[in-house]
């Protein structure tokens, strides 16, 4: 039979062994995962090197892009500093004219119409209520003592 000191000896064999084992499964499996890296590294390089000019090309294009537009923008600019030039060109040569034969063809109606006796209607549409007021006073649908003044120091309207 075995002595305690060679028990000892061949647990602590035994212990070894399984432990040389298990380290050299470890090893070959680390080994395996270096090598893929190694392949993917490899591969990842051939393929840094075109998809660089790639984006390089696109970077490219993408500044001929914005410098098109920036052409554009600029010539916008002009187009609406041009239209804004017009319009005020317009509004003073068109649009005084204008407002001065409209004035002028309002004052021509009124004096017309004043002259052959109409009654001017009320500057404003006056409520029933109001209307019936003006008329119990004796007025004729005008307002303020039916004078025909508007009430603001005796100037008609």
């Amino acid at each position: 039979m075995l002595t305690g000191g060679q028990l000892a000896g061949l647990i602590v064999a035994v212990f070894w062994a399984v432990l040389v084992s298990f380290l050299a499964y470890t090893l070959l499996k680390l080994a395996r995962l270096i090598g893929e890296a190694t392949k993917m590294v490899a591969d990842l390089g051939e393929q840094a090197g075109p998809l660089m000019d790639d984006m390089a090309r696109t970077v490219r294009r993408a500044n001929e892009q914005l410098g098109r537009t920036d052409v554009i923008t600029k010539q916008v600019g002009t187009v609406t500093q041009n239209v804004s030039a017009v319009t005020t060109v317009m509004t003073s040569v068109v649009g005084g004219p204008l407002v001065k034969a409209a004035a002028f063809s309002y004052g021509v109606r009124k004096a017309l119409g004043n002259r052959a006796g109409e009654e001017r209607p009320p500057s404003r549409p006056q409520l029933p209520a109001q209307a019936s007021r003006s008329t119990a006073r004796g007025g004729s649908g005008t307002t303020r003592g039916g004078s025909g003044t508007s009430g603001r120091g005796g100037r008609r309207r």
